[in-house]
């Protein structure tokens, strides 16, 4: 795996240790992961203990240790997209793809993921697909957006 740039991103943040998190996101948008090899460049350019950037690295949902795919969906679950149908949708989108919520398909390409909320409740129920929201989603739509991530895929 090369992890050079993993120099570069650290480099960006002004090798500071109170940047951690920023270098992690950098890191993470770089493999669509954690992998431990950056993650232990981390550790050794910013002078810190392995443990401490796991640490970071584990406390926060948005990150991953595990290879994501390319494109991320999440259901959003908090109270106002649950209560207008967001788990009707969440099952639809695990039947289209074959996985449940915190898997990656077999090819990479789409990793399900729910979320507690979104910030959108006026807008619910809400799929966030690499960071673009959804809203007002029901059973077409959902069917629309499993059928449009697949071809991304193909």
């Amino acid at each position: 795996m090369d992890i050079s740039h993993v120099d570069k991103i650290c480099k960006d943040h002004g090798n500071r240790q109170d940047q951690l998190i920023g270098i992690l996101q950098d890191v993470q948008a770089q493999y669509r992961y954690l992998p431990q090899k950056p993650l232990e460049r981390v550790s050794e350019l910013l002078g810190i203990p392995i443990a401490q950037v796991f640490s970071v690295a584990t406390f926060f949902r948005a990150f991953s240790l595990e290879p994501r795919g390319k494109n991320v969906c999440q259901v959003c679950m908090g109270t106002a997209c649950h209560v207008r149908g967001a788990q009707r949708l969440l099952e639809e989108i695990e039947r289209g793809f074959g996985i449940v919520a915190g898997q990656t398909t077999k090819d990479a390409n789409v990793t399900l993921e729910t979320v507690n909320c979104v910030g959108a409740c006026a807008l619910g129920p809400v799929i966030v697909v690499n960071e673009e929201y959804h809203g007002r989603m029901d059973g077409t739509k959902t069917a629309k957006l499993i059928e449009d991530l697949k071809t991304k895929g193909e």
